[in-house]
């Protein structure tokens, strides 16, 4: 069985949900990544993509200096542990179509597992694996 642990990224960022779009759009940009997980103290509340900085707050007509992520962010988030298998956190992604998934153990944040993460080393040959790997156009 290969487990998440083995592919899971611990390169994370994690804001509280009191900083603006603005604070999570230009950490995104210095950190060259597409999420922050959002936490409050030491909990995972949830997660904020470029995406839904664009869709759910810009298109919405939101100050993105004065919008905060807990307005925006993704709840309900499903999390996996490191010894998980990776095929079953695949399956999770699908069946919840979501892109990420964190990584809990003990009840702490110890990672983030992608779809790209797990293309990368499950599929190398793959068009999503080839975008993933490729470094950061920003």
């Amino acid at each position: 069985m290969t487990t998440v642990g083995e592919f899971m990224t611990t390169r994370l960022v994690t804001m509280d949900g009191n900083e603006t779009l603005i604070a999570a759009a230009q950490e995104m940009r210095d950190s060259a990544i597409g999420d922050v997980v959002v936490t409050d103290g030491d909990n995972v509340v949830g997660i904020v993509t470029d995406r839904d900085i664009t869709v759910r707050g810009v298109a919405e007509n939101m100050d993105p200096g004065s919008t905060h992520l807990n307005q925006i962010t993704t709840r309900d988030v499903i999390t996996v542990s490191q010894y998980d298998d990776a095929v079953a956190a695949a399956d999770l992604m699908r069946t919840y179509a979501v892109r990420r998934l964190p990584v809990i153990d003990d009840g702490r944040l110890v990672g983030l597992i992608s779809m790209g993460d797990l293309a990368v080393e499950r599929e190398p040959q793959s068009v999503l694996a080839d975008i993933s790997a490729d470094d950061p156009n920003n």
